[in-house]
């Protein structure tokens, strides 16, 4: 259900999330992860959060989209000096008396959302807010508003006793927690070597406030935020071995994961520093202050996020470094934030062996000053030359893994063929009706999004209810209506995925459903959006009475998209209608022209459906843009979890099609097959099934070697 929107001062239509004091309301207990035992607490490796209906997690289309010419527009029209900076526009606080403002433009409006924040206060909320407050301030002829003008949600009784006991929650970690200056110095060397930062030093342990809560064994670095600069709530990290000389890092925050916009190292940065670099992990910025001696923050949830609240903190820089990782995904983080941030004053640290991630550089002895001198501007002119990509095509050639996208968990087959999930692509998939495309395509995406590729689900058939209670099925792996007992254990793994979904049942407008991607891509930083399916949104379009130019126009929509959002956009398109004994192919796809020539990758669910046995159902990639491999492989439907898998017992190898190169694989894979069918035939007590053609019966020969099992 849509949370309603409350009352303003001057009502006008206004999106859901309306304005409300930065510290948000805390909705959950225990913490991200941290969960109770005995006296102390363990670091749970994934982190839990209690089920509970979050505003978040469904993504509408902007009210009356805004744009920077309109709001400069506004503001002159209000005579509201301002000042043009690069993410955000700088105007004089609202909610300051003006003999009282220490700034006389903390208040920033974002250029590309309209959001407004006032440092000085912590007041926040929407372009449609602000309007409102600056014409009641006209009216009443006032020269500032008091900030609690502008409340969010009444709170709950529930909500006030979660928000006053995660404050407690925080207060007592805190004072828990033991210096590093007050350690035993063997204590203090041992914590140093499990977290392999014995390069860091005590002093700078020490200047940023890192502690150690001995009952987990994990560093404490604290949130220091507001015009108090008071404690508003930690991050814990843990340290696994795994037995080579890496380490898995584990964090757990307090407050939610959601919730926790924490610009770890802000409080030292001075007023007038013009510089900053930014990272993505904390024990980064630790190393880049001690080593480089400039002023570093790091983000709140490493390189897969960057919330727009937290642009205003990093308005004041002429230059920003970001050094976010040492591998690709990294890298793409890092072009896609400089976009958001200007990209005129950014620069980019490019992975590399001779630039590590920072930790990793200071141990190594590296020189920081000549790793952040090197880094590339991130501007660059719409014609470049080999030799500025040189640098980019010998890290496709070095880092080829990383380079084919992110790996999925339970489809080995889909990597064998397409690689991995590469952004900026677009994906047209199809099949018959009826034959679980949703399904399907919701556990693909599911098994991405637990892979840390944040996902916007866009469902037109079917609402978000029924999708999300599958993927929930999907999620847990059994029928959780047969096990209610366990739902609030897999709800809140589940509410902690980067999964959203839009708020469209029915057919949509094209361009509506662009901007809701867009908001959501500079918002959430989606990677993946799935729309489902595209005949929804041709009845609402008038371009032209041939069906077959407006869904051209479509599809050229989404392709444009992805491109310049570096964004992968899955597109499911139903199939003509074919008959029931006939494999599809790419041109039975419904005004194929256009959709196979812009799509990178076709995928097409087969289903035989006079067969019953295993193999009914298959999985066959028709193009793949990225290297050209094709294949076909077949799925097993579980019914009791909802999911799709090859099979894994048996000894099977992918069907190439005819009349590609690997014709060797191809007779290597079908003498493979010829021994497993004879091997299934020896063992076989009961004739093969058959299938009825007219008068006749003829046995039924499957496409794919059954599954046999040795168990």
């Amino acid at each position: 259900p849509r949370v309603a929107t409350p009352r303003l001062l001057h009502q006008r239509p206004s999106p859901p999330l309306c304005a409300r004091l930065l510290t948000r309301r805390p909705l959950h207990r225990p913490p991200c992860g941290l969960e109770p035992r005995g006296e102390g607490y363990f670091l749970a490796h994934g982190g839990t959060r209690a089920f509970k209906k979050d505003a978040k997690s469904s993504v509408e289309a902007p009210v009356s989209p805004t744009t920077i010419t309109d709001i400069k527009q506004y503001l002159r029209t209000k005579e509201i000096p301002f000042h043009d900076g690069y993410s955000c526009l700088h105007t004089p606080s609202i909610f300051v008396e003006p003999s009282a403002r220490r700034d006389s433009f903390s208040l920033f409006v974002d250029k590309t959302t309209g959001q407004f924040l006032c440092k000085d206060t912590l007041v926040e909320g929407s372009w449609e807010d602000l309007q409102d407050c600056l014409e009641v301030m006209q009216k009443e002829e006032q020269d500032f508003l008091s900030p609690r003008v502008l409340l969010g949600y009444p709170e709950s009784v529930e909500e006030q006793e979660d928000r006053e006991w995660e404050l407690r929650e925080v207060q007592r970690i805190w004072s828990s927690s033991v210096p590093f200056s007050d350690l035993p110095e063997d204590e203090a060397q041992l914590i140093k070597t499990m977290f392999q930062i014995t390069k860091i030093s005590n002093a700078t342990l020490k200047r940023f406030g890192v502690r150690l809560f001995k009952p987990t064994k994990s560093l404490v670095f604290p949130w220091f935020g507001g015009p108090d600069s008071s404690l508003k709530g930690v991050k814990l990290l843990s340290a696994q071995s795994t037995g080579t000389d890496k380490v898995i890092y584990n964090e757990a925050t307090v407050p939610k994961c959601n919730s926790y916009y924490n610009l770890f190292g802000l409080p030292l940065v001075g007023r007038m520093d013009a510089e900053v670099v930014l990272t993505g992990h904390e024990l980064d910025t630790l190393a880049v202050s001690q080593a480089a001696g400039l002023p570093s923050v790091a983000l709140p949830r490493g390189f897969s996020c960057l919330p727009p609240i937290l642009l205003p903190y990093l308005e004041q820089f002429k230059r920003v470094t970001l050094w976010l990782g040492d591998d690709i995904r990294s890298w793409e983080a890092s072009k896609i934030y400089s976009r958001k941030l200007g990209l005129r004053r950014c620069s980019l640290v490019r992975p590399g062996e001779s630039r590590p991630r920072p930790v990793e550089a200071l141990d190594r002895g590296k020189n920081f000053g000549h790793i952040i001198k090197s880094s590339i501007p991130a501007a660059h002119k719409s014609i470049v030359s080999f030799k500025q990509l040189r640098e980019d095509v010998y890290g496709e050639l070095v880092n080829t893994e990383q380079v084919a996208g992110v790996k999925w968990g339970r489809f080995q087959e889909l990597n064998r063929i397409l690689k991995g999930h590469r952004k900026g692509e677009l994906t047209v998939f199809t099949g018959p009706t009826g034959s679980g495309k949703t399904t399907f395509i919701s556990e693909v995406a599911l098994d991405l999004c637990m892979q840390g590729v944040n996902t916007l689900w866009g469902s037109f058939e079917i609402n978000n209810v029924r999708l999300a209670k599958i993927m929930l099925t999907q999620f847990a792996m059994q029928r959780l209506e047969e096990n209610l007992e366990q739902y609030d254990f897999w709800a809140d793994k589940f509410e902690e995925l980067a999964l959203y979904f839009m708020t469209f049942h029915g057919q949509q407008n094209i361009k509506t459903v662009l901007d809701t991607m867009q908001h959501a891509v500079y918002l959430y930083d989606i990677n993946h959006v799935i729309i489902d399916n595209l005949q929804f949104m041709m009845g609402q379009e008038n371009l032209s009475v041939d069906k077959f130019a407006v869904q051209d126009h479509i599809i050229g929509a989404f392709r444009k998209f992805a491109t310049n959002s570096s964004c992968h956009v899955t597109l499911v398109i139903h199939p003509r209608k074919e008959e029931d004994d006939r494999e599809l192919q790419t041109a039975s796809i419904f005004g194929s022209a256009k959709a196979s020539q812009e799509a990178d990758n076709v995928l097409i669910l087969q289903e035989k459906k006079l067969v019953t046995c295993p193999g009914r159902r298959s999985l066959q990639v028709t193009k793949n843009r990225f290297d050209g491999d094709v294949g076909i492989f077949p799925l097993d439907f579980h019914k009791s979890s909802l999911t799709f898998a090859a099979p894994i017992k048996g000894r099977h190898k992918l069907r190439k099609l005819a009349g590609k190169p690997e014709d060797d694989e191809e007779e290597a894979g079908e003498k493979e097959v010829k021994e497993v069918k004879k091997e299934k035939a020896a063992k076989a007590t009961k004739t093969p099934r058959s299938v009825k053609k007219g008068n006749e019966t003829t046995p039924q020969t499957p496409q794919f070697p059954c599954v046999i099992s040795f168990g």
